[in-house]
Order: structure tokens, then sequence, then C-alpha cells
């Protein structure tokens, strides 16, 4: 499917305005790292305590990395190779990027005290095939409302079906808060680690 003019142009409006973001970031954190196609904000924690499954806890004040995808990098696949393959191939990059991440994690100084990786996505579903992450509610109810018009603004904007997808899932398309513990990362990227085949994701 071609993109049309009216979404090239909202695409790269949206691109201004994420380079814009991407400046206050630095105000809020301490670091920013790029693993390929995945962004890392290193920052605090501010919110409720999330207690993970292996029994790890992340308080506020703790150091987290902020997982982000380049969406730059998503927008030129899409236009390139159409937005089902765009997606698999967005998925392949995420898992060498995760595991970039989890190499970095062991063996810089800079990255020992980073307790976990959070997210927050409304396709959590293909996010978390594979790759560790577990899902938690957002307890606030204005992040919540916030996280989901930004998100499905951002899903319109991004995906050459966005506005369609919106419709068609409705209410389903919930944020959620995704995390994977320090230990879980390490646990799932090791050096073994083999290739599976990722689910077409979007972020």
């Amino acid at each position: 499917m071609e993109t049309s003019n009216g979404k090239v142009v909202a695409q790269s409006m949206w691109m201004v305005w994420e380079s814009i973001f991407d400046i206050f970031s630095r105000f809020r954190s301490e670091s920013i790292w790029r693993f390929g196609i995945c962004k890392l904000v290193i920052r605090r924690h501010y919110g409720k305590r999330i207690v993970c499954h292996d029994g790890s806890q992340i308080q506020a004040g703790d150091w987290i990395g902020e997982l982000h995808l380049d969406n730059q990098q998503v927008i030129e696949l899409s236009r390139a190779v159409g937005s089902d393959r765009a997606g698999i191939m967005t998925a392949r990059m995420l898992r060498r990027g995760m595991k970039q991440i989890s190499q970095a994690m062991k063996n810089s100084p800079e990255l020992a005290k980073v307790q976990a990786i959070t997210g927050v996505t409304l396709l959590h579903r293909g996010i978390i095939h594979g790759l560790g992450f577990e899902q938690h509610q957002i307890t606030s109810k204005w992040a919540k409302g916030f996280s989901k018009v930004y998100l499905r603004f951002l899903l319109r904007i991004l995906h050459p079906e966005g506005k369609q997808r919106v419709k068609q899932a409705g209410e389903k398309l919930e944020p959620r808060i995704l995390v994977i513990s320090r230990q879980a990362l390490f646990e799932r990227f090791t050096e073994k680690d083999k290739e599976k085949e990722p689910q077409m994701i979007y972020m």
C-alpha cells in the first residue's frame, strides 16, 4: 500500500516533533543510548512500585532504561518494503537491539545501576512475544488516559492502515507498561540465545 501525500506530510511533522522531544528528554534523563532501532533513556523511576514475576522490585528512585523505537527507521522501512514486511523486520531489529542492550548492561559500568527495562505501548501482545517482557496495568488514570490518546495518534500516523486499526480494535487498544528486570533480561538474551520467528509489531 502506497503512503498518501497527506500521511507523508503528517509523518514528517511528527518526526520534527520527536526531534524536539529528544532535546527535552536529555534534561529528564542521565544518558541516552542507541542500539540499532532501539533507544534507551536512562532515568529514575518515579511511579509506584513494580513487582516483577521473578521477585525483583522497582521502587521510586531506582534507575531504569526506558525503551523507545526509532520511529524514523520504522517509517522508512514501511515505505520501502510495505507495512507487513516492515513489521517483521522491525521485530527482528528490536530483538537484535535487546541482545545488544543485555550485553551493554553486563559490561558497562555506567549501566550497572539500571534495574529494569520498561516501555509503554498499545500493541503489547506483539511486543512481548519472544522478548521476555511482562505487562502491568497503568494505575494512574491521568497517565493511562494520556498514553492512550498519544499512542493511538502515533499508530494512526506511523502505520499505513493506522486509522483503520484504531477504528477496528476500538477499546481493545489499551496501553500497558512493559517490564523486564535486569536478571530476566540476562537470562533471556544469552550468547546462546537462538533467533525465533517474531510476530509483527509496532510500538
